[in-house]
């Protein structure tokens, strides 16, 4: 646990492979974005579900300049203005990714993988120079594991010792994102003692976890209680 989002960014590299959880807003590390904006680190690789939205978040942080290329999904939607503008111009790199890929590949990195085979993206500009196979009579593309430098993630609730819970939908991209990085680390709403969390229901266990963080409001958790 650290005291602060300056102290749980401390290190992260310019060049750095960074990847950020979040479906759209829910999930997103918000905090620790707006953090890593303060922070400076630039010439970053995003891999993320999207590429930001409207102005706040990772779409802050691409228009500050400091995002070389994002790896996602879903680059565009109604409010990537941000991105699309970028894109456009040639200031920003894209590497798209069907989301079962995107999450599959994540998922490899974290398990020690060397990749695997999908149908998704077979025969399209997906499969371009990639490997192919037929097997059992179907067509397959080999997709690479995706592995971070660092994993930005949003849990709501964690303990000292780095065990993290979700909340709902909250979870998507998260837990696999923080089993695939050198340097993990979540924000919560809130840090309770060792022990509070019901074993069964931590996600993420603190041995993926190398940084935790609370950033929640006190009166909203209050309304929670």
């Amino acid at each position: 646990m650290v005291a602060d989002v300056a102290d749980a960014l401390s290190g992260v590299a310019d060049g750095s492979t960074v990847l950020i959880g979040g479906f759209g807003l829910a999930g997103h590390p918000v905090q620790l974005i707006d953090g890593l904006l303060e922070q400076g680190a630039r010439d970053l690789t995003i891999v993320s579900n999207n590429a930001g939205n409207g102005d706040t978040g990772l779409a802050a942080l691409l228009a500050a300049g400091r995002v070389s290329k994002v790896v996602c999904s879903f680059p565009r939607q109604v409010d990537s203005y941000v991105f699309d503008g970028l894109y456009r111009t040639g200031q920003v790199q894209l590497e798209l990714v069907p989301q079962g890929n995107l999450a599959e590949r994540i998922r490899a990195g974290g398990a020690g993988l060397g990749g695997f085979f999908t149908p998704t993206g077979f025969g399209t500009p997906l499969a371009e120079g990639k490997e192919t196979r037929q097997i059992d009579g179907s067509w397959y593309v080999f997709e690479t594991p995706i592995r971070g430098d660092v994993a930005l993630v949003g849990g709501y609730l964690g303990d000292p010792l780095g065990n993290v819970v979700y909340r709902k939908t909250s979870r998507n991209f998260n837990p696999v994102m923080a089993a695939a990085a050198d340097l993990s680390i979540v924000q919560v709403d809130r840090v309770v003692g060792v022990g509070d969390l019901d074993p069964e229901a931590v996600v993420t266990p603190g041995i993926y976890v190398d940084r935790v963080v609370a950033v929640g409001d006190r009166e909203w958790l209050r309304e929670r209680a």
